[in-house]
């Protein structure tokens, strides 16, 4: 007799839309988090909801599911917090004062979506020292509103209290500082004691005293760095906000001192080698040289760079100091360099005609600008000239066999760099022109010729050899990292290109020239510098990183800075780790080196965001200072941000930004409608949207802290837009009526 086995019901897996009796629901969960004051463990939910030994794994399915939603945020092995919350306890740093003379904070680790949450500081207590900016505390947090929080410090995670940079004005006895960060909103009480003798309009450091817990805050000046009338202090307002050093330490000037003519030795003479430095006109540092000539099918490429590793040794009181800048910093009216003078405009600048040491990759590229080959080596260089830009654009212009080499290696390099479709954002930086005396000239685009982008493409195609080699040698490598925009930034860019009736592919699927193919449909259009604007911000930010994860902009798996070492430490470290792995000498990458790589790569990240915050900072400030005499003046301009309390607004004539706030607008109840970037009126059916071209009249320019404030001219020239009454979304709250 055949025997017959029968089959099993295979178990159906459980579901979260079909919960077991014991399981609660996701809104329930949800809810539970919400109504906690802090972070849950796995141990109190199950026994809110009755869950059972039985159901455990299923709750922690349930709870996976949950945060791979965004739902909720893990904050622990077992324990959770509603999305975006913030744990009861956390470390803040100060960002501001407000009117009231208190401290308002910001969490220092934030993964949460979009902006993080705004941290009232309560008072000190009495007999402390009052938060200012830069302060950094262990906070016991409250929340009191969606996205804000109350603080009561619990701890100083330092003795910096925080630094106050501002104006003095003489009252009495004593003074009060203006604070020069828009984000300080109220002054500083200096007693009579502690003016340590500044002046009405002396720009001063200072650091907070103790005092009441009400009313103004009474600080201590520390430090008089110049009178707010001369137009060159505004760097250095720039350079005491962020802290950036400017004196050199003894030992590392010393060091520079010593310094002398590099020997040839084992090096490979390239003297006779038709290399020149290009660079701007106002550039005293000269780091890196280039030369082309044909070769079979293709061309021979040599870039060479300024051999700070001969001069800067590992440990040594040069490499300290380097480290601690990170990088040299750049304002219109001086350099804080990361090398002392005698290395970076001495010894490690390749002069014209002059000999010098040097580390060199010589390439070798097909028509098409595809690489074959590259050696890298140790040499001594003479640079047979020193070009601007400007001059080897007019001298190829003039007669084209002029540079040929140089721009047949373009051409090339371009053509490959398309092929591989690269993110090329079109953003015209602003120059600022100052007099003899320091009073601000003009302020005008900086003009972009194919000069810049032939030494561009030079300097990424040594950039990529540089990390094909370090891998090669299986080196540590600083790489300069671009990791791909966030799937929230790609999904609030996506919803602005749509205002624009342009269609964007989804984060999973996007490549650079997707991102590319959008910026050329706009060019040449009155929306191509918002685009470009709106698409940097969607970008994350590069940073550096001894693991790898390629560069995104720049469509490239391998890339790291070799290019600049006078001005970049991460540079310095790809050299001396390019010297270790080819037996170049013994002043390579060390063990020390190595074992801190990834803090020094945190470090210089930091320190380049730094430097880039204070050269817009100051950037901003001369840009007030150009203004402060056209205050009432109309200038044409787009709105480049709406928010429900008014308008930013960027003039076409110099760049500059300002807000123009609901006071300036018609009298009407205005409506912001976040998906269409506009503030439409209720009763005018006025529409103000992002992009739209306006025209202002400039109602206050404060050099001190860089603010501009416009208000807006209602007339057939302000483009604002009439929208019917049907096309007005519904409001959840109140709208703004400005009266």
């Amino acid at each position: 007799m055949k025997t017959v086995h029968k089959k099993s019901r295979p178990k159906l897996p459980k579901t979260e839309s079909q919960p077991t009796q014991n399981l609660p629901t996701r809104e329930a969960i949800k809810s539970f988090l919400a109504a906690a004051k802090g972070k849950v463990g796995m141990r109190e939910i199950a026994q809110a909801f009755g869950v059972g030994p039985n159901d455990k794994k299923g709750l922690r399915g349930l709870m996976k599911s949950l945060e791979a939603d965004g739902a909720l945020d893990r904050v622990g092995p077992k324990q959770f917090n509603e999305a975006g919350r913030l744990p009861e306890n956390a470390v803040v740093e100060v960002t501001g004062i407000d009117r009231d003379g208190e401290a308002l904070a910001r969490p220092v680790v934030w993964e949460g979506q979009g902006r993080p949450p705004i941290i009232f500081m309560m008072a000190e207590a009495r007999g402390q020292p009052a938060l200012a900016p830069g302060a950094r505390v262990l906070a016991r947090l409250r929340r009191v509103g969606p996205d804000k929080y109350e603080g009561r410090t619990l701890k100083r995670i330092t003795e910096k209290t925080g630094s106050i940079i501002g104006v003095f004005r003489a009252e009495g006895a004593g003074g009060r500082i203006e604070p020069t960060d828009k984000k300080q909103k109220a002054e500083w009480v200096v007693p009579a004691t502690e003016t340590m003798g500044a002046s009405t309009g002396e720009i001063v450091r200072a650091e907070p005293l103790p005092g009441s817990g009400y009313g103004p805050k009474p600080a201590r000046v520390t430090e008089c760095l110049g009178q707010v009338t001369d137009a060159r202090s505004v760097s250095l307002i720039a350079i005491a906000t962020h802290e950036i050093p400017v004196d050199f330490p003894d030992a590392a000037l010393k060091e520079a001192e010593r310094a002398k003519a590099t020997p040839l030795g084992k090096r490979t003479d390239l003297r006779e080698v038709g290399l020149i430095t290009i660079d701007g006109a106002d550039a005293r540092d000269f780091d890196d040289a280039v030369f082309a000539e044909p070769m079979g099918n293709g061309l021979r490429l040599i870039v060479a760079i300024a051999d700070v590793a001969h001069y800067v040794k590992p440990a040594s009181g040069l490499d300290v100091s380097a480290r601690e800048r990170g990088n040299s910093c750049y304002f219109p009216d001086r350099v804080v360099p990361m090398l002392p003078e005698a290395l970076s405009n001495g010894w490690c600048s390749l002069k014209p005609h002059e000999d010098r040491g040097c580390l060199f990759v010589e390439m070798f590229i097909d028509t098409q600008g595809r690489k074959q080959s590259h050696k890298f080596g140790r040499g001594l260089m003479r640079s047979a000239a020193r070009k601007t830009y400007e001059e080897v654009q007019a001298e190829h212009d003039a007669n084209p066999q002029a540079h040929a080499n140089l721009y047949a290696a373009f051409a090339a390099l371009s053509a490959a760099r398309t092929a591989r479709g690269t993110l090329d954002l079109d953003l015209p930086e602003r120059k600022v022109e100052l007099t003899p005396d320091g009073q601000v000239a003009s302020i005008a685009p900086r003009p972009r010729l194919n000069s810049h982008r032939l030494i561009e493409e030079f300097m990424i195609l040594a950039n990529v050899c540089a990390a094909e080699e370090l891998e090669r040698h299986k080196l540590p490598c600083m790489y300069r990292l671009h990791a791909p925009p966030s799937p929230e930034k790609i999904d609030n860019l996506r919803s602005f290109l749509a205002t624009l009736d342009i269609s964007l592919k989804a984060a999973d699927q996007l490549h650079p020239r997707d991102l590319d193919h959008v910026l050329k449909l706009v060019a040449g259009t009155d929306k191509a510098v918002l685009v470009n604007e709106t698409m940097l911000r969607s970008q994350s930010q590069a940073e550096y990183g001894p693991d790898n994860i390629g560069h995104f902009g720049l469509a490239l798996t391998k890339y790291a800075h070799f290019t600049s070492p006078i001005r970049r430490y991460a540079d310095l470290l790809v050299h001396r780790a390019l010297i270790t792995g080819l037996k170049l000498g013994k002043d390579g990458l060390t063990e020390a080196d190595i074992a801190k790589f990834a803090d020094t790569a945190e470090h210089i990240t930091a320190t380049e965001r730094r430097a880039t915050l204070a050269e817009r900072d100051s950037t901003d400030r001369y840009l007030a200072l150009y203004l402060q005499h056209r205050v009432g003046e109309l200038f044409e301009g787009r709105i480049s941000g709406v928010t429900k309390f008014g308008l930013f607004v960027t003039l076409n004539e110099t760049g500059a930004s300002g807000f123009a706030p609901m006071a300036s607008l018609p009298d009407d109840y205005w409506v912001h409608d976040e998906a269409s970037q506009s503030l439409i009126g209720k009763r005018t059916r006025l529409s103000f949207q992002l992009a739209q071209n306006i025209d202002v009249r400039l109602a206050e320019a404060k050099p001190v802290t860089g603010g501009l404030l416009f208000n807006i001219i209602t007339s057939a020239t302000t483009g604002a837009l009439r929208v019917p009454k049907r096309f007005i979304p519904p409001q959840k709250s109140k709208p703004k009526r400005r009266r």
